[in-house]
């Protein structure tokens, strides 16, 4: 109930933060001499201010929301999803992603692994849920603008080096744990970084197969995942279902081999089914090696 009550708070919360991102983003593209959308910069610009002035607003008429308004999925389902001053549909996004949080955070303390009467699983869950957090901005963000912002990137990384650090130092075998740790790094980072450099240096920055940021969201994943075997089973499901979703367009013409497409978020979902399906995934493997 508390785990499930804190997701959805985080979920209100990384909602927000991602439309803060959005807005200092093209503020920073502006000032550098980028072509940005005027409108949607003047329409996010009053989401641009100091930490302690800043307020949730509704992004249609820019009124300051109150607590009755903010209160996770509540809020949203009393007013079927309208601001309450302009009555404009706020949109999907927020409550998909308080329903969605609340879910993952009590999957996590329901089916976490260790023992949550010990100190350093306890510590392992904190740094867990704190990196779901921040891969849900990295999910929308680059799912709405193609782009992973490293404000959210680095940060989740650092998350992953101490999250591995903590696990390696509590393995019953150290080496193993640190070359499988090294396996997932290759799997997860090290290809995509390979076919980063190749496609840039062959075709240029603009026509690279896959971004730099991809390869550090691999990075922070393979960090967290720790295992050779997880990090192929994350990497598999999330070219099969990159796949499923882009062929039907691709039939029917919609979709060019050049197109452009999110590739995080159809990381962040195979990682989270070879987290939550580890034991499954780690069995079956062993069977096959």
């Amino acid at each position: 109930m508390i785990a499930g009550f804190l997701g959805a708070i985080l979920g209100s919360f990384v909602g927000a933060q991602v439309w803060r991102l959005r807005a200092r983003q093209l503020a920073e593209d502006k000032k550098a001499g980028e072509k940005v959308d005027q409108k949607e910069l003047k329409r996010l610009s009053p989401l641009i201010k100091k930490v302690s002035k800043d307020r949730s607003r509704c992004l249609s008429c820019g009124h300051e929301l109150s607590f009755c308004d903010l209160i996770p999925v509540f809020s949203w389902v009393i007013r079927l999803g309208k601001c309450r001053y302009c009555k404009n549909f706020i949109g999907w996004t927020e409550i998909l992603l308080e329903v969605a949080m609340a879910g993952l955070f009590v999957l996590s303390v329901v089916f976490w692994p260790g023992s949550l009467m010990d100190f350093w699983q306890v510590l392992l869950l904190a740094l867990w849920l704190s990196g779901l957090v921040l891969l849900a901005i990295l999910f929308v963000y680059d799912l709405k603008w193609l782009l992973l912002p490293d404000v959210i990137n680095i940060p989740f990384i650092i998350l992953g080096f101490i999250f591995s650090i903590i696990n390696l130092a509590l393995s019953n075998d150290f080496t193993k744990s640190l070359t499988s740790l090294l396996g997932s790094v290759v799997i997860l980072s090290g290809i995509y970084l390979l076919l980063y450099l190749f496609s840039k240096y062959r075709y240029g920055e603009e026509k690279t197969w896959v971004g730099f940021g991809d390869v550090k969201l691999g990075l922070g994943l393979a960090l967290f995942l720790g295992n050779w075997l997880l990090a192929f089973a994350a990497l598999f499901a999330a070219n099969l279902i990159g796949t499923l979703l882009v062929l039907p367009s691709m039939l029917k013409g919609k979709l060019q081999a050049t197109s452009r497409i999110c590739f995080g978020p159809l990381l962040i979902v195979g990682f989270l089914l070879a987290w939550f399906f580890s034991q499954q995934i780690l069995a079956w493997g062993f069977l096959i090696v």
